[in-house]
């Protein structure tokens, strides 16, 4: 029987100290996108982490089948564009991907610039696991979510303002109004809230200057990238020196407000309402659910996709003055 055929290669062919040697082989000699198909007679997943560990992140791992007589896997050797892509990035480009991150606890928001497989390291993730859903995604229907990716950076600055910002000032004040009241009334029977009422409180005073910030100086700075064809034609001086500067300051209170966010989800087991809940109670968690989702998708739009695209913008006039398109 010929073994290697088509790049399908049936390892049960083979003898034990040839197998894994043999796919190695068959997998280096792959060009960018082509694929290698193995038949084997048991879950092959010891080679998945074998080969991630001596090759890298360079490639996808599909089961076509799973047992329980044979299982066969297609192993994808990703182009050099795909190389490192980060979930933030896969997020950006796919919404239906971004909820296969959400459903499994992975920050593709603030912890965004990791890659799927360092992200899934940190949680003690199956990586096999969260790969399949992530290719599962693309079989789901495309939601009619706004095209966050394809909008210029000006737009898009705009709708974070009268979207995002504006919920952030309506909701933030009342939550931190409930997160007082509720702890001086449940406070003795429930302790946990004490430090939910601190944790609020830091959310509140870092968002209500952070996006002062980002409204009078790098917002309008992103604006103003986005309108011009060259440097000379750039009407504010950037007295931080790149945009970088003001970019890494707000990921870095992005990073600080989601871990306070995700101190309450865990003290709050998840903003689930104790049987003992008055009305107030019960609005408090409610409002933080509520507000988390939103805070999630402000922060994604901006890390994900409209940070990158600034500073993508400004390169491009610093080094030849050619205007971008998006």
């Amino acid at each position: 029987m010929e073994i290697i055929n088509q790049n399908i290669l049936d390892v049960t062919m083979l003898e034990p100290r040839q197998k894994h040697p043999t796919i190695f082989d068959r997998f280096d000699q792959l060009n960018d996108g082509e694929t290698l198909t193995i038949h084997n007679d048991h879950d092959p997943k010891p080679l998945y982490y074998q080969l991630l560990g001596e090759r890298g992140n360079i490639f996808k791992w599909e089961y076509t089948e799973q047992g329980p007589r044979w299982w066969k896997v297609n192993i994808i050797k990703r182009s050099s564009e795909e190389n490192g892509e980060t979930i933030g990035e896969i997020a950006a480009k796919d919404l239906r991907k971004a909820e296969v991150f959400k459903k499994n606890g992975l920050d593709f928001c603030c912890g965004g610039k990791k890659t799927v497989k360092e992200a899934c390291l940190e949680k003690g993730l199956d990586i096999v696991k969260i790969e399949q859903e992530l290719q599962q995604a693309n079989e789901a229907p495309v939601s009619a979510s706004l095209p966050y990716n394809e909008w210029e950076p000006g737009f898009l600055a705009d709708y974070i303002v009268n979207v995002h910002h504006a919920y952030t000032r309506k909701n933030l004040p009342e939550i931190r109004g409930y997160a007082l009241k509720v702890l001086r009334v449940h406070g003795k029977e429930h302790p946990e809230l004490a430090e939910i009422q601190r944790q609020v409180e830091v959310i509140y005073e870092e968002m209500m200057a952070h996006m002062t910030k980002e409204e009078k100086v790098l917002f309008p700075y992103i604006k103003d990238l986005a309108a011009a064809r060259n440097q000379s034609q750039l009407h504010q001086a950037a007295h931080f020196g790149t945009v970088k500067n003001p970019i890494n300051m707000m990921e870095m209170e992005h990073e600080l407000v989601g871990g306070a966010m995700h101190k309450i989800r865990t003290l709050s087991g998840g903003f689930a309402i104790p049987e003992d809940a008055c009305a107030s109670y019960s609005l408090l968690y409610k409002m933080l659910a509520a507000f988390e989702t939103d805070l999630y998708t402000h922060i994604h739009l901006e890390n994900n996709i409209l940070f990158p695209k600034a500073v993508e913008r400004e390169k491009q006039i610093t080094d030849n003055g050619s205007s971008c398109k998006y």
